[in-house]
C-alpha cells in the first residue's frame, strides 16, 4: 500500500480520543501524519501539531483555515479525523466531503436524522468515503463473530444481548464537573446522553455481527441522577429487520462495572459471548457441547480476524490497535480507490456514513419511546 496523507481536527493536547486516532493511523505504516488543527485555541492547536511532528506550515488554528490550505495543496491529506465536540460534526464533515475529502468522524456523526442524511447524500454525490468510528466492530474476534454468523455456525439467530455499563458517572457531586456535565446538556449532546454515547456502540455492534438492521424499538430512559436532563441509564428491546429479538442496557451509574461492553449472540446451533475486557477470546458453545474458547492469534480463526492481528497468540492488543483496524480498512479502500480496482471484501466492513444515520434514527426512536410510556416505535431511517 501507498502510505497516505492524515489529518486531525480534535483530539488535542488532554483528549481522550486523541492518541487512541493518533496510534491507531500511525501503526501500521499506512498513513503519515501531514496535517492538523487540534484545538480550540489556535496557538495551543499550531504548537501542538509541531510537537506531533507536523510541518509548521500544515499546523492550522482551526478547521476552516485547514479546509481552505489542504484545498489548494497537490499532496493534500487523504484522509481526515473529526474528533470534535458532538454539536460541531455536521459542519465539519459537510464542510470537507463537499470539497471531495475523505473522511472518519468520531461518533455521533450527527445532531439530527436529517443531518446524517445529508452527510450520506454528499458522500455519494462526490464518491467520498466517509466513515463513523464505531471501533469496536473492528476488533479480530468481533469479525471473527460475524465471520461465523454468516458461514451459518450458529444456524438461524434468535437472540443478541449487548451492554455497554460503567459508573464513572455515578457521583452526583460530579454534576459540575465539565467533563461530565456536557454529556447530559441537551445543547452540546442532543437528544440522549448515555445511549447516544455508549448504547449506541452496542447497537451497532449488534446489527454489524448480525449483518441485520433494527427495524423496531421500545425504550426505557432514567436520569438515576434526578438533576440531570438527559438519560444516564437505559433499557432497550428491539426487532431487527429479520425477526432477531435484542436486548440491550447501557449506563453511566453502574458502579462496580468498569467499561462494560459486551456481546451475546445465541442462534439454533450454538451460542457465543464476548468481553471488550478480554477481546482476546470468545466463548463458543455449539448445541449439546461443551464451550470452547476460541484465542485472536490461532490458526483456526477466519481471514477476517487474522488479517487484523498484529501480535502472537496470547498477546493483547486492545482499544487503540481496534481503532488502528479502522484505519487499516480505511487505509485498502483508499488506495484500492486510488488504483481503480475494487478493495478486498473484508476491509469494506469499517462503519459508514450509512450506519451513523441508522444510528441517528435509533437514537431519536429511543427518544421517542421513552417518552411515550416505552411504546414499540419505528427504528429505521426515513425512505
Amino acid at each position: 500500500m501507498t502510505k497516505l496523507n492524515w489529518g486531525l481536527i480534535g483530539g488535542g493536547e488532554g483528549s481522550q480520543i486523541g492518541p487512541a486516532h493518533r496510534l491507531g493511523a500511525q501503526a501500521d505504516g499506512l498513513f503519515r501524519f501531514a496535517a492538523g488543527a487540534l484545538d480550540h485555541n489556535p496557538e495551543a492547536g499550531k504548537a501542538y501539531a509541531c510537537d506531533l511532528g507536523v510541518a509548521e506550515d500544515r499546523a492550522y488554528g482551526d478547521w476552516k483555515e485547514m479546509l481552505d490550505k489542504e484545498s489548494q495543496r497537490t499532496d493534500r491529506v487523504d484522509l481526515v479525523t473529526i474528533a470534535t465536540p458532538n454539536s460541531t460534526h455536521f459542519e465539519i464533515t459537510r464542510a470537507f466531503l463537499e470539497a471531495g475529502f475523505n473522511v472518519l468522524c468520531e461518533k455521533p456523526l450527527t445532531m439530527t436524522v436529517a443531518e446524517a442524511r445529508e452527510i450520506v447524500r454528499i458522500a455519494t454525490d462526490k464518491n467520498a468515503v466517509c466513515a463513523v468510528n464505531y471501533c469496536y466492530s473492528a476488533y479480530p474476534m468481533v469479525r471473527h463473530i460475524r465471520a461465523m454468523i454468516a458461514r451459518g455456525d450458529l444456524g438461524k439467530i434468535r437472540l443478541v444481548i449487548t451492554n455497554f455499563s460503567h459508573g464513572h458517572h455515578a457521583d452526583a457531586a460530579d454534576l459540575d464537573n465539565p467533563r461530565v456535565r456536557w454529556r447530559y446538556d441537551p445543547e452540546l449532546a442532543g437528544v440522549s446522553a448515555q445511549f447516544a454515547d455508549c448504547g449506541i456502540h452496542a447497537l451497532h455492534l449488534a446489527s454489524f455481527v448480525t449483518a441485520d438492521e433494527i427495524a423496531t424499538l421500545s425504550a426505557d430512559f432514567a436520569s438515576c441522577i434526578e438533576e440531570r436532563k438527559l438519560e444516564d441509564d437505559a433499557m432497550i428491546n428491539y426487532r431487527t429487520e429479520q425477526g432477531i429479538v435484542g436486548r440491550l442496557w447501557t449506563s453511566s451509574v453502574a458502579i462496580g462495572r468498569q467499561h462494560g461492553l459486551e456481546l451475546q449472540v445465541f442462534g439454533e446451533k450454538g451460542g457465543l459471548r464476548w468481553f471488550q475486557e478480554q477481546p482476546n477470546q470468545v466463548y463458543w458453545q455449539p448445541l449439546n457441547g461443551s464451550t470452547e474458547i476460541l484465542e485472536k492469534g490461532a490458526d483456526n480463526l477466519t481471514e477476517d480476524a487474522n488479517r487484523l492481528s498484529r501480535v502472537v497468540v496470547g498477546s493483547p492488543e486492545g482499544f487503540p490497535m481496534a481503532v488502528a483496524n479502522i484505519y487499516f480498512d480505511l487505509a485498502a479502500v483508499l488506495n484500492a480507490k486510488k488504483a481503480g480496482i475494487e478493495p478486498d471484501k473484508s476491509a469494506t466492513y469499517y462503519p459508514t456514513a450509512g450506519d451513523g444515520l441508522r444510528s441517528m434514527a435509533a437514537i431519536f426512536a429511543a427518544v421517542q419511546s421513552a417518552n411515550n410510556q416505552g411504546a414499540w416505535v419505528d427504528a429505521r431511517p426515513p425512505a
